[in-house]
């Protein structure tokens, strides 16, 4: 084993440039084979992962340099999956800050860098992207001090050591107008600033579980650091957790330690490494994983709370079992179940007859990527709109989720955002000039009136806005909020929608389906142009008769339907409505389907 160990975690605000650097330098220090065929950001593993460009789930891998092993450990950029970055903190003894060259500091920067400095982590800061056009190095230089001044850094940490680099076409210098040949100088760096962790090799053996996988061949896989001691395969182990309580106990049937990306199996883990060990069937994240002798826990960060939920339920539909194969409500309480297990940031309930599952996570895009993970498994579902989760203050006062927003934008827009953020009951904290007639508003507002937010945004930007949510605090709740002002275009009959009843009807509002889509009775076929429900026939087709007048015969044209992500048909949804969810389809229906029933609720509400 390699002497000298150094863990870094590399944390950023999304799309920064995190994993493109981490592919970089693994490329540059040797982890490949000259002829070994990579692909493009090696780290991101999963399917959507690689399709949305952005990271889910913290990994480690490991390269050597100059006779030291480092261990990196990509973290989330994304507010959902901040309970992955928090745990990962813990591996850590330094940490690379990336900061885009232009957009400078952002609300995720500002959360993850806190959190560094709070483990007493002396992060290196790394001006990232400084090939851009638009790149304002000196200047993001200045915000990022001020950023570690105001999260009250100490003088160690403010001496920070800073380099100005590319990640994507690899290169890293201390002078904004250095050399541009490697990134050997970032190599470097991080074995001069980064102190390798000084742990007791003599004591007995003890980990923190920091991160969890599901292994089809291995079973429940841990991750995280041994903080003392050494782990042996096939020794005695058990699981304690904050509290000091026994959770589980068994035998350390395999260790692993990450070689490049890959997973190589090991006799023997010293204090210092990250591992993978098998052999634990009930242990979770945060628990202790140790030496029988051992009896008190290491600390750890608990888990925020969770600030939404959603119930999910079997797909009742008419159309169902059509598109899916996973139908029944034991195989979907199986799926969430297992979800709940290895996603720390997500919690799992259910009704007494265990027909109905609530789910609740840190923010909607998380609900999303595990819905629609779901869905290409095969499963059929229907969800409820989404329910933020309030909580009480000490006087029995009702608080809710509140969130602060980041929006770069065209100052021409400026007005018709701020009016639209008043209406969802934000407070304009901050409005900066960052010239080229461009403003940054920073926003404090409730998540109840966030949902679906973005599309909305960047239609009022006409696409051209950048905006960043991260939840800030539990605040007083802020009233009664109007939900959607337009009503619903209902289907009355099941068949399949025709070209020319829709053309007749595009009058009414907005259509979400078009010729030849199967509709149901109790469907939302579309969106009305005004307020209150309106039951409509979608399959009238056109009358054939041998009798033709000038001007009857023309084109039928449609206008295209707009495709909805998960999430934004979720914002959509009043509280008597449900979302559909199947492999092929996914359609919005009222929650009561026969419309006699509906308004026998609605009288008796």
């Amino acid at each position: 084993m390699t002497k000298d160990i150094r863990n870094i975690t590399i944390i950023a605000h999304v799309d920064h440039g995190k994993t493109t650097l981490i592919d970089t330098l693994m490329k540059q220090s040797g982890s490949f084979r000259e002829n070994q065929v990579v692909e493009e950001r090696v780290m991101d593993s999963g399917e959507l992962e690689k399709e949305r460009g952005i990271t889910i789930l913290a990994k480690p891998t490991s390269i050597n340099w100059k006779g030291s092993r480092v261990n990196i450990i990509d973290t989330p950029g994304h507010r959902d999956f901040a309970a992955e970055v928090e745990r990962v903190l813990h591996m850590a003894d330094g940490a690379l800050l990336l900061i885009d060259s232009a957009e400078g500091v952002m609300p995720q920067t500002k959360f993850v860098l806190s959190k560094a400095l709070k483990q007493g982590l002396k992060p290196i800061v790394i001006i990232n992207k400084l090939d851009k056009a638009d790149q304002r190095a000196s200047e993001v230089l200045d915000e990022t001090f001020d950023l570690f001044v105001s999260l009250d850094a100490n003088e160690q940490q403010l001496d920070f050591p800073v380099l100005y680099a590319s990640g994507r076409s690899g290169w890293a210098t201390k002078e904004i107008d250095g050399p541009r040949e490697n990134l050997h100088p970032l190599l470097d760096l991080i074995i001069d600033h980064v102190e390798s962790a000084k742990l007791d090799k003599t004591k007995p053996f003890a980990m923190l579980s920091t991160l969890l996988y599901a292994d089809s061949f291995l079973g429940r896989s841990l991750v995280g650091r041994i903080n003392q001691g050494t782990a042996r395969a096939n020794q005695q182990i058990k699981a304690i957790n904050l509290k000091g309580e026994k959770v589980d106990e068994g035998r350390l049937t395999k260790i692993f330690r990450y070689e490049g990306t890959k997973k190589v199996p090991i006799e023997i883990g010293e204090a210092g490494d990250i591992v993978i060990i098998a052999g634990l069937e009930r242990a979770n994240v945060a628990d202790t994983i140790c030496d029988l002798e051992i009896n008190d826990p290491i600390s750890a960060t608990p888990i925020d709370p969770p600030t939404m939920s959603i119930t999910v339920t079997v797909n009742s539909s008419p159309l169902a079992g059509t598109e899916g194969k996973k139908l029944t409500s034991t195989q979907i309480r199986d799926r969430l179940m297992l979800e709940a297990e290895n996603n720390v940031g997500i919690t799992f309930g259910e009704n007494i007859n265990k027909d109905a599952f609530v789910i609740s996570g840190r923010g909607e895009l998380m609900l999303e990527i595990l819905l629609t993970q779901m869905r290409r498994e095969g499963f059929e579902m229907t969800v409820s709109p989404p329910k933020v989760l309030f909580q009480k203050d000490s006087n029995g006062k009702k608080l809710e989720p509140i969130e602060e927003i980041t929006m770069d934008l065209d100052e021409e827009y400026s007005s018709k955002v701020i009016d639209s953020m008043n209406r969802r009951k934000g407070k304009l904290i901050d409005l900066k000039d960052t010239g080229k007639d461009k403003k940054r508003l920073i926003f404090h507002a409730p998540t109840r009136g966030l949902m679906g937010y973005t599309s909305r945004f960047l239609t009022l930007t006409k696409g051209t806005g950048v905006i960043n949510r991260i939840f800030h605090s539990y605040g007083e709740y802020t009233g009664d909020m109007e939900g959607r002002r337009n009503g619903a275009l209902i289907s009355m009959e099941n068949g399949k929608a025709v070209a020319f009843a829709l053309f007749n009807l595009q009058a009414r509002g907005e259509m979400f389906v078009t010729h030849n889509d199967p509709v149901y009775e109790g469907m939302i076929v579309g969106l009305a142009s005004k307020s209150g429900d309106l039951e409509i026939n979608v399959m009238k087709g056109k009358k054939l008769t041998n009798m033709r007048t000038q001007g009857t015969d023309e084109n039928v044209v449609l206008t295209p339907v707009r495709k909805m992500a998960i999430a934004e048909m979720l914002s959509m949804l009043n509280t008597d409505e449900a979302l559909e969810i199947t492999p092929l389809s996914c359609r919005l229906r009222k929650a009561i389907l026969d419309p006699h029933a509906r308004k026998r609720q609605s009288k008796a509400s």
